[in-house]
């Protein structure tokens, strides 16, 4: 017989240590869902290694041959809940239990203003009723107070064995004591959970939603082993695409995850992505064409000389070749105005934009300042990426305004509604040493301060373009007037007219005022014409928009009126 070469070779089927992970699937998604808890709560806990195992998604199939096979455990669960159910009969524990409980209520010795209310309950088998009952009989440690608690003890069993029997169909043979029924009963509703937890991680491979513990009650020690290392595989996994994408572990801390500045880059990247996706089959992409004028960048291309052209921008070899093509032999070589060329250029003029984020007590309704920072985080990864040259500033504007960084956008709050008046006249002197901005009722919307902020830094910026995106949920409640403060609600007259005062301050200097009005439980008809009048006055625009669109609507705005600018 020839001897074949390699001896004994062993088949291993389905697991290719290649595809765990596959390298051509996109990673899994461990930011989003972060930085969505944090839009929503202003803050976020860090997220432990369990945590991450939970939020990962892979594919299920990358789990095959690992460890003992989630098939096989529930193949265990399900034959152990078989014999359960082909071992015992429910009928007869039953009418144990029925009889149990009857007999206690029996042995039951009420006062006759109780006794009424006793036979109803137990006529309606009500524990609600007899938990009354035993508050009504006084001292708790009496014979009718301790009955009473035997009696809804022995209705409690009578519930939970007719739940039993109508949940689960029993065929086998064998009684059951009540202790025995409920004892079965809670082994039955323990394999159900597992069967529910493992039926779910075959089809998403989260091994960390499933109980150990309570899966060790039921399998192999060995088969228990393996399925913790394949769970700390995962762990490892999710650890590794968690730094990738920027969530770094807390040196400072036992455990724990932090979202780091290219977790944000990814999720503004994400936020970006989805926009633009949307965009309709008739636009013609993200980017406009080239526009040719006088600018800053040479194009290859190039044009005669015309009156006013820059000759920084003169293609010096291209007009010599002119001239010596005209003049031929002639020396001195002189040029004429016909034979200068000068390159073509593009034109990227700046654009300088502060973001008005309404953060008032009404923007809580139907999470509208969720929306809000959405956006903002939105138009910072925009502008980052595409614009990197144009001025960005954000304002937090509730009762005052105030300037804040990119990094805080995140953790921005809605202010608590701290005065429920229907009728309020506040004012307050901002010049006393003593006033702090922490005793003022925060929740009141001052738009003539926000705008008076977004001026002041915008009139300095060094570019024409200059614009305010105005987010608010309806009229201004706040205002300033020299040092004082007023606080009015209902909205009051002067408060709208020291807003419009401002705003055409804003216009004076040349600002274009964009306002986004987003709904809210508050808003009526004067909500909207303060938007078209502020908008009328100002030679602004106006936008009516969802909130869910909000980011969409500002980003495309943005793009859109940059390419107006360079047309």
């Amino acid at each position: 017989m020839d001897r074949r070469l390699g001896g004994v070779i062993h088949a291993y089927q389905k697991y290719d240590p290649v595809q765990f992970p596959s390298p051509s699937q996109p990673p899994p998604d461990l930011v989003s869902s972060a930085f969505e808890q944090a839009l929503m709560y202003g803050n976020y806990h860090e997220l432990t290694e369990e945590e991450l195992a939970r939020a990962i998604r892979l594919d299920p199939s990358q789990l095959a041959s690992l460890g003992p096979s989630l098939e096989m455990l529930r193949a265990i669960l399900e034959e152990r809940k078989r014999k359960i159910l082909a071992t015992y009969e429910c009928d007869t524990v039953q009418k144990k239990a029925r009889k149990a409980f009857h007999q206690s209520a029996k042995q039951v010795r009420l006062p006759k203003t109780l006794d009424k209310h006793f036979q109803r309950a137990i006529a309606q088998e009500q524990p609600y009723l007899l938990e009354s009952l035993w508050y009504q009989a006084g001292d708790d440690q009496s014979a009718a107070a301790r009955d009473l608690l035997k009696v809804t003890q022995r209705m409690s069993d009578k519930h939970h064995i007719e739940e039993l029997a109508s949940s689960y169909h029993f065929t086998g043979l064998e009684s059951m004591s009540i202790d025995k029924a409920l004892e079965v009963k809670e082994e039955l509703e323990k394999i159900d959970e597992l069967l529910k937890q493992l039926e779910e991680a075959e089809k998403t491979a989260q091994i960390a939603i499933i109980d150990m513990d309570l899966l060790s009650e039921f399998t192999q020690p060995g088969d228990m082993q393996q399925l913790e290392e394949m769970r700390r595989q995962l762990e490892n996994l999710a650890r590794e695409q968690a730094e990738r994408q920027g969530l770094e572990k807390d040196p400072n801390k036992q455990g724990g995850f932090r979202l780091t500045p290219k977790a944000y880059k990814i999720f503004q990247g994400r936020l970006l992505e989805r926009i633009f996706s949307q965009l309709a089959p008739s636009r013609s992409g993200r980017h406009a064409g080239d526009v040719v004028g006088e600018g800053a960048v040479e194009l290859q291309r190039t044009r005669p000389y015309e009156f006013g052209d820059s000759v920084a921008n003169m293609d010096l070899p291209q007009t010599i070749i002119n001239a010596l093509l005209r003049q031929g032999d002639e020396r001195p070589l002189r040029l004429r105005s016909d034979d200068i060329v000068v390159h073509q250029t593009r034109n990227h003029p700046k654009c300088a934009t502060c973001v008005i984020m309404d953060m008032s007590g009404s923007m809580r309704y139907d999470g509208q300042y969720i929306n809000v920072k959405r956006m903002a985080l939105a138009m910072q990864g925009l502008i980052q990426s595409e614009y990197p040259g144009d001025f960005l500033r954000f304002i937090e504007m509730y009762t005052f305004a105030k300037l804040v960084s990119p990094g805080e956008i995140i953790e921005l709050m809605p202010k608590t509604v701290t005065i429920h008046d229907p009728w309020v006249r506040l004012k307050a002197d901002m010049s006393d040493d003593e006033l702090s901005e922490h005793q003022v009722h925060p929740h009141f919307t001052n738009i003539q301060h926000a705008l008076k902020l977004a001026r002041q830094n915008l009139v300095n910026s060094d570019t024409p373009n200059r614009q305010i995106v105005l987010i608010t949920d309806g009229l201004p409640t706040a205002h300033f007037e020299d040092e004082w403060l007023y606080m009015l609600y209902p909205p009051d007259p002067m408060t709208e007219q020291a807003t419009m005062r401002e705003a055409r301050l804003c216009q004076k200097e040349g600002i274009t005022i964009n306002l986004f009005l987003v709904p809210s439980w508050s808003q009526n008809e004067e909500d909207i014409r303060f938007a078209y009048r502020l908008a009328e006055t100002t030679q602004g625009r106006v936008f009516f928009t969802s909130g869910r669109d909000l980011d969409r609507f500002v980003v495309w705005d943005y793009v859109q009126n940059r390419r107006d600018i360079i047309s």
